[in-house]
């Protein structure tokens, strides 16, 4: 579901991993049409690190 978010509408998808900062930067860049594409890149990317954090911190047991 946060994939399509990523997609979609970029700039949600860092508030819901808990980026508030990024999540602002994001849609100024998303209100530009021209930035739409980077601004999804950017958050699926973000989304990929955040899923891999949550993964090494269960290994972990934290």
């Amino acid at each position: 579901m946060r994939l399509a978010i990523a997609i979609i509408l970029p700039w949600l998808t860092f508030f819901t991993i808990g980026r508030p900062l990024a999540g602002i930067l994001c849609l100024i860049l998303q209100v530009t049409v021209i930035g739409w594409i980077p601004a999804a890149i950017w958050a699926v990317y973000a989304l990929s690190q955040w899923n891999t954090d949550q993964k090494i911190r269960h290994a972990l047991g934290r």
